[in-house]
């Protein structure tokens, strides 16, 4: 009997934990005086996954001075300090500093090739092609006025030129041998690859132009919200972040046809696809925020550092980069 009571009694306290556990995760709390939720729903799944918390929300890491672009290269987190000249690598397990790599005059944003890292840098009309194992500097290559933005389409790197111009430039990637340079709207930033076509965000027209990949044709220039700024791609649609607007714009990306605009963060800025999620930073709330695909519901929205601009996921993970905490976040 006293063996039955016990057991009795553990499992009391196992499901009162387990409420108890509901409650801590569907908690809202404050955060800067704005009111941010956390989570709704609660998963078995997760918890034996030691993954029940919506992000986490206390790991950073200290990185260089003006950061601004990340990328991950499967093992490794890559953020370019565009103030310092450099670029840091960071192993995205625990963050350990594994390297620092001169490239160009003020680097902005880089991209993963599955070998090497490809590096905009802005003042110097060029990118750079670091090995990822190493850092070690594979080339130099010219691209247009005021490169910005780096993608990488399984065979060729596509850069946008922001400066003036108003197109991109296309490398082949195992040389660097310029391939083309097609025009778009007018201040080009962010850039996306989908598979079959490059997706270019053009900040001045409040568009975003599709670009055939296999040879640069335009096939379609398709309106957002208010000056867009970066792109990504979850799979099927089209994710845009429309700075002046405090919103995402959600395309279909086989016709450009909208599927809806959703409200987040003041100036929100990066974006990116986690396999089931899309994250946006927002520049004015000092935050990231959590959407549902499906239908663009904000499931969180959770603290960063000061001035959140790009983010990328490692599989795991969201990093976002803080850019005058010169800190990466890990979420």
């Amino acid at each position: 009997m006293k063996k039955r009571a016990f057991r009795n009694l553990t499992v009391v306290i196992f499901f009162a934990l387990a409420v108890a556990l509901i409650a801590t995760v569907s908690s809202v709390q404050t955060t800067r005086g704005e009111v941010v939720r956390t989570s709704t729903t609660f998963n078995p799944l997760q918890v034996a996954l030691l993954a029940w918390y919506p992000a986490n929300q206390t790991t950073s890491f200290a990185v260089g001075n003006g950061s601004f672009g990340v990328a991950f290269d499967g093992a490794n987190i890559w953020v370019v300090n565009g103030s310092d000249d450099n670029v840091i690598k960071l192993r995205a397990n625990d963050g350990t500093v594994l390297g620092t790599f001169a490239v160009g005059s003020h680097p902005f944003g880089l991209a993963f090739d599955g070998a090497n890292i490809w590096v905009a840098n802005n003042l110097s009309n060029s990118v750079t092609k670091l090995r990822a194992s190493d850092g070690s500097m594979l080339g130099t290559f010219a691209v247009g006025n005021g490169p910005t933005r780096v993608a990488f389409d399984g065979a060729n790197i596509w850069v946008t030129n922001t400066t003036s111009g108003n197109n991109v430039t296309k490398l082949r990637a195992s040389d660097g041998s310029p391939l083309g340079t097609f025009a778009v709207g007018s201040k080009p930033g962010g850039i996306a690859f989908d598979g079959a076509n490059i997706w270019v965000v053009n900040a001045f027209d409040n568009t975003v132009t599709k670009l055939r990949a296999s040879d640069g044709s335009p096939l379609g220039t398709f309106a957002v919200g208010a000056f867009p700024v970066e792109v990504a791609f979850d799979g099927t649609h089209i994710w845009v972040t429309n700075y002046d607007s405090a919103t995402v714009t959600k395309l279909r990306a086989s016709d450009g046809s909208p599927l809806g605009t959703f409200a987040v963060g003041a100036f929100p800025f990066g974006v990116a696809f986690d396999g089931a999620h899309i994250w946006v930073t927002s520049v004015g709330g000092r935050t990231v925020s959590k959407l549902r695909v499906s239908d663009g519901m904000v499931l969180g929205t959770f603290p960063t550092g000061c001035n959140p601009s790009e983010l990328a996921f490692d599989g795991a993970n969201i990093w976002v980069v803080n850019g005058c905490s010169n800190t990466v976040s890990k979420m």
